[in-house]
C-alpha cells in the first residue's frame, strides 16, 4: 500500500500534540481551562485519524489528499486556538476557532466527495 508519508507524519504530529493537551487537561489544568483543552484535544485527535486514513487513500485521490490536509490544519487551528484562549487568556483566539471548525467540516465533505468519485476497484 502506498501512503502519503508527509501527510501521515504531520497527522501523527497533530495526534501527539492532542494527546499532550488532553493529558494536561486531565492532570494539570484548572477547571475553566480543562474544558477548552479537552474539547480541542478531542477534535484534534479525531481529525488526526481522518488525516491518517486520507494519507493511506491519498495516492488514489487528490480530493482525499486535500481532505487530509484540511483535517490536519483545521484540527490544529481549532485545538491551538482553544489552548491559547484557555492558557494564555487570548480571548481574541476564540474568533479563530470557528475557522478551524470550518476547515474540519470541509475535510469531511471533501473526503466524501473523493470517495464518491473513486472507482470501485480503487476502494479494494
Amino acid at each position: 500500500m502506498m501512503v502519503n508519508r508527509t501527510l501521515a507524519v504531520t497527522a501523527c504530529g497533530l495526534g501527539a500534540l492532542c494527546v499532550l493537551l488532553g493529558a494536561f487537561a486531565a492532570h494539570g489544568a484548572g477547571p475553566q481551562v480543562k474544558t477548552l483543552l479537552t474539547t480541542g484535544a478531542h477534535y484534534g485527535l479525531i481529525h488526526a485519524l481522518l488525516a491518517v486514513v486520507a494519507a493511506a487513500v491519498a495516492p488514489r485521490s487528490s480530493a482525499i489528499r486535500w481532505a487530509g490536509w484540511l483535517a490536519v490544519v483545521g484540527g490544529a487551528v481549532f485545538a491551538l486556538s482553544l489552548t491559547l484562549v484557555g492558557m494564555a487568556g487570548l480571548s481574541v483566539m476564540g474568533a479563530v476557532a470557528p475557522i478551524g471548525g470550518l476547515l474540519m467540516v470541509s475535510a469531511w465533505l471533501l473526503f466524501a466527495f473523493g470517495v464518491l468519485r473513486m472507482r470501485p476497484s480503487d476502494l479494494s
